[in-house]
C-alpha cells in the first residue's frame, strides 16, 4: 500500500513537473530567442577586471573568517543536539522529539531568512551572517551526527556506565572519540557549503567576496562582478578538493599519503586524522580507562586543538567582530522582534504572495525536472564500475567537480541577464546547479552496487549494456529515486533564494519587503515558505522510505 501511494506522489511530482516547464515557457523557442543576449552580455564582460591584490586579500580572509567561524558554531551547537537527537544517548521522549524538531525547523528556515532577521537585530557587520549561517547548519550537521550516534556500537557506552562513569565521561570516552572522524568529515563537507552560500548572503550585506560581486552587478559593473564570481569559483573548487581528500582519508579509516596537507594533519594527529593504527592504540579500551594517559600522541591532539583554537582566533580578528555589537542587540532583541510579529501583508497574500509563491515551487518542479534529465546520464558516465574508459570517467568527474564548486546564484546572475528576470533564469540556474550534486550521488550509488550480481551476468555472456540495465541500474533506482527527491527538496529552498537576484519566486518580494522595513510581511513570507518547505520535505521523506 505505501508503495502504491509512493507511486502515485510521485507521478503527480512529475505532471506537476511538466506542467510547470510549460508555464514558465520554457522551450528551445526562447532559449534561442535568448543567445543574441548571451553574446552581448559576454561581450560586457571581457576583459574581467579583478580588484587590486590587497583588496582582493581582505576579501578572501574576510569571507574565510565568516565562513570559518559559522562552520565551528553549527558544529558547537550540533553536539549538544545530536546528543539529545539520538535514541541510544537519550531515553527522555521529549527531550529526543524536541531535538529531532530543532532540527527540522533550522533546516526549514533558509539562511537568507535569518540573516534578515539578525541584521535588523545586530545591524551591519559580520556577526549577522555568521549567526545564520551557524544556525541554519545545525539542520544538516546536527542531524548527520545524531545519525553517526545512532550507529554507534553500544557495547563501549554500557562498558562506561557499568564502571561508574558518568554522562560527560560517556559522552568524553564513548561517543567523541570513535565519532571523531565523522565530526570532522562533516563539519569539512559543511564549510564547503557554507562557503557557497556565503556569496548569496552578500546581497542582504554579509562582507566578503559576495557583498563585492553585489555591489558590483548592482551597479552593472559586470567586468568586476564576473571577475570575482570566476574568482569564487576557484576558491570553491579549491576547497571542495582539499576537504574532499581529507574527507575521504578520514572515512576510509586508513593513513593519507604523507604529502600534502592530509599528510601534515595525519602526523599532527599521529592518525587521529585517519582513525589509523596509532589512534587505537592510544584510545582508552577496557571500562576502567575512563580517563586516558599523557602519551605522546595525546600531547600531538591537544596540540592540534590548540592550533584550531588559534585559526578560530584569527578568524574572530578577519571577522573584525566585537562584542559591543553582540551585547547591544541581545538587549534589543524584544523591541526588535516585535517589529515582525504579528505577521502583515494580508492584503497582498492572494494578490501577489500566494502566486509568487507557487511560481517558487515551480522553479523547482521544473528545475528538478530538468536537472534530472542532465545529471543521471553524467553520474552514470562518472561511475567507475560503468563506464570503463578512464578518460571518459575523469572527463565527467571533473566536470561534476567544477559545476559543484560554482555557486548557484552566479549562474543565476548569468541567466537572467541572458533569459531576462523571471522563473526561466532560476531553473536553468538550479538544473545546471543539479550536475553538481545529483551526479555525484547517482555515480556514487552506481559505485556501491553488488559487483557479485553483474560478474555473474558477464560469466553467462551478458552484453555491457544487459549488465548495465539489469543489475547495476536495478540495484541502483530505489537510491535514484531517493536523490531525486532530495534534489527537489534542495531546489524548493534554493527557488527562495535566487529570487533576490530577480530570478523569479517569491524570494524578491522577501528582500524587498526587508528593505522598506515591512518586517511583519516578512514574516508573512517565512511562514508561507516554511509551510511549503515542511510540506515537501515531508513528501520526500515518505518517498524516500517507501523505496528504501
Amino acid at each position: 500500500m505505501m508503495s502504491v501511494a509512493a507511486t502515485v506522489v510521485l507521478a503527480a511530482l512529475f505532471v506537476a513537473s511538466v506542467w510547470s516547464l510549460v508555464d514558465l515557457r520554457i522551450n528551445v523557442a526562447s532559449l534561442a530567442d535568448s543567445w543574441r543576449n548571451a553574446v552581448d552580455f559576454a561581450g560586457r564582460v571581457f576583459p574581467l577586471d579583478f580588484p587590486p591584490l590587497g583588496e582582493m586579500v581582505e576579501l578572501v580572509v574576510t569571507t574565510l573568517s565568516i565562513v570559518t567561524l559559522a562552520t565551528a558554531l553549527s558544529v558547537l551547537l550540533s553536539l549538544p543536539v545530536a546528543i539529545f537527537a539520538a535514541y541510544n544517548t537519550t531515553t527522555g521522549a521529549v527531550a529526543r522529539g524536541t531535538a529531532r524538531v530543532l532540527i527540522v525547523l533550522a533546516r526549514a528556515v533558509p539562511d537568507l531568512i535569518l540573516a534578515i532577521v539578525f541584521f535588523r537585530i545586530f545591524g551591519l557587520g559580520a556577526l549577522p551572517g555568521i549567526l545564520a549561517l551557524g544556525l541554519h547548519s545545525v539542520g544538516m550537521v546536527a542531524k548527520l551526527y545524531a545519525d553517526a550516534i545512532e550507529s554507534l556500537d553500544n557495547g563501549q557506552l554500557e562498558a562506561i556506565r557499568a564502571a561508574g562513569g558518568t554522562r560527560l565521561q560517556q559522552i568524553t570516552v564513548g561517543i567523541l572519540p570513535p565519532l571523531m572522524p565523522q565530526l570532522i568529515a562533516t563539519a569539512l563537507h559543511r564549510f564547503d557549503i557554507n562557503l557557497r552560500t556565503s556569496v548569496v548572503l552578500g546581497y542582504v550585506g554579509v562582507g566578503g567576496l559576495g557583498l563585492a560581486m553585489s555591489d558590483a552587478m548592482r551597479t552593472l559593473d559586470y567586468q568586476r562582478g564576473m571577475a570575482l564570481a570566476v574568482f569564487v569559483l576557484v576558491l570553491c573548487v579549491v576547497v571542495e578538493l582539499l576537504s574532499g581528500s581529507i574527507r575521504s582519508a578520514i572515512m576510509a579509516g586508513e593513513r593519507p599519503r604523507r604529502r600534502g596537507a592530509s599528510g601534515v594533519l595525519d602526523r599532527i594527529s599521529s592518525g587521529w586524522f585517519t582513525g589509523g593504527r596509532a589512534a587505537e592504540q592510544t584510545r582508552p579500551t577496557g571500562p576502567g580507562a575512563l580517563v586516558p594517559p599523557w602519551t605522546a600522541a595525546r600531547v600531538r591532539r591537544f596540540a592540534f586543538i590548540a592550533a584550531i583554537l588559534v585559526l578560530l582566533a584569527a578568524a574572530f580578528v578577519g571577522a573584525d567582530l566585537t562584542t559591543d555589537g553582540l551585547l547591544s542587540g541581545l538587549l534589543d532583541i524584544g523591541p526588535t522582534l516585535a517589529f515582525f510579529l504579528p505577521p502583515g501583508g494580508g492584503d497582498l497574500l492572494v494578490s501577489t504572495l500566494l502566486p509568487e509563491l507557487w511560481v517558487t515551487v515551480e522553479i523547482g518542479l521544473a528545475a528538478t525536472l530538468l536537472g534530472a534529465i542532465l545529471a543521471i546520464p553524467i553520474g552514470i558516465l562518472a561511475a567507475r564500475n560503468v563506464m570503463r574508459n578512464r578518460a571518459v570517467q575523469t572527463t565527467f568527474r571533473v566536470l561534476i567537480v567544477l559545476v559543484r564548486g560554482i555557486p548557484e546564484l552566479i549562474l543565476a546572475i548569468i541567466f537572467v541577464v541572458v533569459t531576462g528576470l523571471g522563473g526561466v533564469a532560476g531553473t536553468l540556474a538550479l538544473a545546471v546547479g543539479a550536475v553538481g550534486l545529483l551526479s555525484k550521488l547517482v555515480a556514487d550509488s552506481l559505485e556501491e552496487t553488488d559487483t557479485r550480481v553483474q560478474d555473474a551476468l558477464r560469466a553467462n555472456g551478458a552484453s555491457a549494456a544487459q549488465v548495465f540495465f539489469a543489475a547495476t541500474l536495478r540495484q541502483a533506482a530505489p537510491a535514484f529515486v531517493a536523490h531525486v527527491m532530495y534534489l527537489l527538496d534542495t531546489n524548493i529552498r534554493s527557488a527562495t533564494l535566487l529570487g533576490i537576484v530577480g530570478a523569479g519566486g517569491i524570494g524578491f518580494y522577501l528582500l524587498n519587503a526587508s528593505r522598506v522595513m515591512q518586517f511583519d510581511v516578512v514574516t508573512t513570507i517565512v511562514l508561507l515558505i516554511l509551510a511549503v518547505v515542511l510540506i515537501v520535505e515531508g513528501l520526500a521523506v515518505f518517498v524516500r522510505k517507501a523505496v528504501a
